[in-house]
């Protein structure tokens, strides 16, 4: 029996695919970086921004891109999987800057409304809706050059 096939079809605690582990390390770096654009921003730390959807860089387009990438430098540009990555990392961007960043300012706006009403009506004390929901085209490209560097240094270790 040949020894390089068994220890290769053994399980590992971390696994091989490159694609997918560069789309896991570049959602968490994108989150991680949330918190000091933040405190870059606001001159505050805001823990919770490691967990919250919004801000710079976008993590959603960090993911999908370096997935992309990766399969791209992994399988090559023609391969199926390259396409559909492709296509899910465009959908993710628009979507990002398009609907997700629409409704974003349309909560800011009704959490505008409800704070100018008067105390005695009925939705003055609703809790505020979350506006951080999209991200600017800024937001978007950051993400994807972040997903870029990612799935090209995966690649070269």
């Amino acid at each position: 029996m040949d020894t390089a096939t068994d220890a290769s079809s053994q399980p590992s605690i971390i696994p091989s695919n490159t694609p997918l582990l560069s789309a896991f390390l570049a959602f968490a770096l994108a989150q991680f970086l949330k918190l000091f654009t933040t405190w870059f921003k606001e001159k505050r730390w805001d823990s919770r921004r490691i967990l919250g959807s919004g801000g710079m860089p976008s993590s959603h387009t960090a993911t999908v891109t370096a997935l992309a990438v990766a399969i791209g430098l992994q399988e090559g540009t023609g391969a199926p999987t390259f396409a559909i990555a492709l296509v899910l990392a465009c959908v993710v961007m628009y979507d990002a800057t398009g609907v997700r960043l629409h409704a974003g300012r349309q909560a800011e706006l009704l959490n505008q409304i409800v704070c100018e009403l008067p105390p005695e009506h009925p939705v003055s004390n609703v809790r505020p809706l979350r506006d951080s929901l999209g991200h600017t085209p800024l937001q978007v490209a950051a993400g994807a050059v972040l997903g870029c560097i990612v799935a090209f240094l995966m690649k070269s270790s």
